[in-house]
């Protein structure tokens, strides 16, 4: 199972405190280190420093780290223009040396679009705009480098469009698609991605969405096998039930309801949880961190939970 780190910046973190949780994770050898893409704090939480854009975030991040993987869960599609999104997502690969992997969702955040002045039109018309967005990103993917390309799509239109810059990774950046849709969802993840994520559910909600992402990649030929299926879970753990409870109330979250819903309690507790995912199917989970100072934390779960995890794992 590889582990890697979430986090959501649009709580207020700022980049040095982001930049410093993820080369602590770098070096405690976690798989990834990944951000959020909102602009507008969520909940009653203090904004503290405000949002910082994701991609950008990346771009620093790919100069700060040198061997741990970096990414998205999720861009929103109606952030950046499909051919924009290209353009930066290829250079930041190239300033990671190969290391960027790109969630793309449709976007569901009014609020935020409200506030910066965004458009924010109707479901359907959001997943048009990301499916428009995966087919421009495979073209620049798979368009030799000294051609262009021409793109008639649902919500826009591209003319000669060069396809460059290229990413480093060969074949191409690695897309994530995650959601709980029951169809456009699950086929654009069979036609698009290397890796279906389904967040904050439970074991038998991610079997069963992941499921139907199987059922849409046999209706087109594909094998599912060649998906990485991924869970995203809140974390909060420790050795003692005073720690935990106080890390619970740091993060405003209740250590009842914690329990329930995330990778959360004592290590033996956290192991059962992500070894569930694990059984139903799960070969990567991303811990979602919200407390992005507690750096205690972070190094607790890779020397208290990652060995019980590996001996679980083994026992199972």
């Amino acid at each position: 199972m590889d582990i890697r780190i979430f986090t959501e910046p649009q709580q207020g973190a700022g980049y040095q405190r982001l930049s410093k949780l993820a080369l602590h994770a770098e070096n405690l050898g976690f798989d990834g280190f990944f951000v959020s893409d909102h602009y507008h704090v969520m909940g009653d939480a203090n904004p503290r420093m405000g949002p910082t854009d994701a991609l950008i975030t990346l771009a620093g991040l790919a100069r700060d780290t040198e061997k741990i993987r970096l990414g998205t869960l999720v861009c929103s599609s109606t952030f950046r223009k499909p051919g924009r999104l290209a353009v930066i997502s290829a250079q930041v690969d190239q300033m990671s040396q190969g290391r960027l992997e790109l969630g793309i969702g449709a976007g569901w955040f009014d609020r935020e679009h409200h506030a910066l002045g965004v458009e924010f039109p109707s479901l359907k018309q959001r997943f048009d705009v990301m499916e428009d967005q995966l087919e421009i990103l495979r073209l620049f993917r798979d368009t030799p480098s000294e051609e262009s390309f021409d793109f008639e799509g649902r919500t826009v239109t591209l003319k000669a469009c060069p396809s460059l810059p290229k990413s480093v990774q060969n074949p191409g950046i690695p897309i994530i698609i995650g959601g709980g849709g029951p169809k456009r969802t699950p086929n654009l993840a069979a036609r698009f991605a290397a890796e279906f994520n389904c967040a904050f559910g439970s074991p038998d909600t991610f079997k069963e969405q992941t499921e139907r992402v199987s059922q849409a990649c046999e209706s087109i030929g594909r094998d599912p096998e060649s998906l990485v299926f991924s869970v995203a879970q809140v974390v909060c753990v420790s050795d003692s039930e005073k720690e935990f409870s106080k890390r619970a109330e740091r993060i405003g979250r209740n250590p009842s309801e914690l329990r329930e819903n995330g990778v959360a309690g004592m290590p033996e507790e956290a192991v059962e949880r992500i070894l569930a995912f694990q059984e139903s199917g799960a070969t990567r989970i991303y811990l979602q961190v919200l407390d992005e100072g507690d750096l205690d934390h972070v190094t607790f779960i890779a020397e208290a939970i990652i060995p019980l995890l590996k001996n679980g794992a083994t026992d199972a």
